[in-house]
């Protein structure tokens, strides 16, 4: 106790609790497993984005297509694009339910075999978007390299952003968690929209990170095909729900205390 236990027994303890209230360590389990579940929700973020990108480059240099996209699209992704939705993802709210689980183990990675899972497949998901829509205006529509180019940037842009929608959780529903429930994702993932949206329209930024203006048809095609992970995460995560119940799998490991 802080205030009043004595000098000799604070020297020997592993906790002080400062206030004298043992509600108090419920209270910071709660706070350390939020903090800990956002850190993973941050990194998985980014994980699975670089992932994407790194398959799309991969892919069509491998088919000898011509690149989907440039190093300074690229580069404004990861450094503009991605950061204020995986910032806002470091304070969403704590999920309802995370006393319940058990702590991890001592010495647990920080992802686990569900996580290592997802992340490929997510990654695979925001890439085979990106290089399909490539492919589709330049083969199919017969655009020129530029259009294509700026509708595959898009695309990617878009995927991330509904991306970071998912990783909220990666068992419960956006929704169920509910979509207002963090406004600063939002937030977000709207001013990151609204910069891809100045450096495809704004004259003197074109020429600097090759793009050419889209149709509302193209914007239109565009948010179709970027939703489709997040309405594949829609799916997919009360389905694995239901096959844990079914199987009766074990709770997974949530905790950041080491014992």
């Amino acid at each position: 106790m802080g205030i009043t236990g004595t000098d000799v027994s604070k020297e020997a303890s592993d906790m002080i609790l400062t206030d004298d209230n043992f509600a108090t360590i419920v209270a910071a389990v709660e706070e350390g497993r939020s903090i800990y579940a956002n850190i993973k929700k941050f990194i998985h973020f980014l994980l699975s984005c670089n992932v994407s990108e790194l398959l799309v480059m991969i892919s069509a240099t491998l088919a000898g297509w011509p690149l989907p996209l440039l190093p300074i699209q690229i580069l404004w992704v990861n450094l503009i694009t991605d950061g204020a939705p995986a910032l806002a993802l470091g304070v969403d709210p704590p999920e309802v339910g995370q006393l319940l689980k058990p702590p991890r183990p001592k010495h647990a990675f920080l992802f686990g075999a569900h996580d290592l899972r997802l992340l490929p497949l997510q990654g695979l998901m925001i890439a085979l978007a990106t290089l399909g829509s490539f492919v589709l205006v330049l083969r199919v529509f017969g655009e020129g390299l530029a259009t294509a180019r700026t509708f595959a940037f898009s695309v990617l842009t878009l995927s991330q952003l509904f991306h970071a929608l998912n990783c909220r959780s990666q068992t419960r529903s956006f929704f169920a968690l509910g979509p207002f429930s963090n406004p600063w994702l939002l937030c977000a993932v709207a001013f990151s929209l609204l910069l891809h949206l100045g450096i495809v329209y704004i004259p003197f930024l074109q020429p600097i990170f090759h793009t050419v203006p889209l149709s509302l048809r193209d914007w239109g095609l565009m948010f179709a095909i970027s939703a489709l992970p997040l309405v594949f995460m829609e799916i997919y995560k009360p389905l694995y729900a239901l096959v844990r119940r079914i199987r009766r799998e074990p709770e997974d490991y949530f905790g950041v205390f080491p014992e």
